[in-house]
């Protein structure tokens, strides 16, 4: 199967971050999301970092040339043509199945989809549409233009050939496949990555440790480009929430509980970057002021 057209489904960090690596990889890209505002901001930041990667000669050809290749949409319809997408949206099961259900009446019976999802297992979502042989999750992590691993995960339903399809896609825009062979909750890095940053928040919460030197000692001692906390203002502490949230409702295993201040600065609106505030202060332009708790 020859994949040309891809289609987006979410403008927001890792909808355009996906979007921006496809456009540069020489795909034709639509980006879709319900609000203009939300494309605006999206493009915006693809169009800043693809000019950061043409003025270091990471990617070929002019700003121009990529950005020409991505076009925005509000209609979900603008999938018809797609031969593959990729939906990025809020990590919710029943937002995330909605789109699903439409997509399935929406694009060729050829076209495979694929999730995003962080921790929400492929078949719960697959299950909304009726080609689930052609439903996989494709887990990028944040930020996705710098990120090489792409987690490809097989559903219940998954056939090989989508398996393989979707895993050479992921190569052809610089990623490289880490194929997770059973559909649990969280897949394969994130079973093993949320507890570690639970149990960071957790040493908040006792006193044994600081934000900023738990973030530093993690990127000193393990090589992490950012720690668990810088990982959380960029990725959304909601986002961490969810996912956490979504792991143990599946699993009913404690060492996925998320801590009370976590919940608390997601119900308090400290969300991170986004917002201006998260386990750090940010300024309007976004440079970071110091922890915020």
């Amino acid at each position: 199967m020859k994949i040309e057209k891809i289609f987006v489904a979410g403008a927001g960090l890792m909808g355009s971050g996906i979007a921006q690596v496809c456009a540069q990889a020489g795909y034709s890209v639509v980006m879709y999301d319900v609000s203009d505002a939300a494309l605006a901001k999206g493009l915006e930041s693809v169009n800043w970092s693809v000019g950061k990667f043409v003025e270091k000669g990471k990617v070929e050809g002019s700003v121009d040339e990529i950005m020409r290749r991505l076009r925005s949409s509000t209609a979900i319809s603008d999938a018809k043509s797609a031969d593959f997408v990729f939906e990025a949206v809020f990590e919710n099961m029943e937002i995330k199945r909605d789109i699903f259900s439409k997509l399935d009446d929406i694009c060729p019976a050829n076209t495979i989809l694929a999730t995003n999802s962080s921790a929400i297992p492929t078949t719960e979502i697959a299950s909304a549409t009726k080609r689930m042989d052609k439903v996989v999750g494709a887990h990028f992590f944040s930020p996705v233009p710098m990120m090489k691993a792409v987690e490809v995960i097989k559903g219940m339903s998954t056939s090989e050939e989508t398996m393989e399809i979707t895993k050479s896609l992921c190569r052809s825009i610089g990623k490289e496949p880490i194929t997770v062979n059973k559909d649990v909750a969280g897949f394969l890095l994130n079973r093993i990555n949320i507890p570690s940053n639970l149990e960071a928040i957790r040493m908040v919460e006792q006193g044994v440790g600081t934000i900023d030197e738990i973030d530093k000692g993690m990127r000193l001692a393990f090589g992490r480009a950012m720690g668990p906390f810088e990982t959380h203002d960029l990725a959304g502490l909601d986002v961490a929430l969810n996912a956490a949230t979504n792991l143990y409702n599946d699993t009913k295993d404690i060492k996925f509980y998320p801590p009370m201040l976590l919940k608390r600065k997601v119900k308090a609106g400290h969300l991170g970057r986004k917002t201006g505030i998260g386990w750090y202060k940010y300024d309007d332009k976004g440079n970071r002021l110091g922890p915020a708790v």
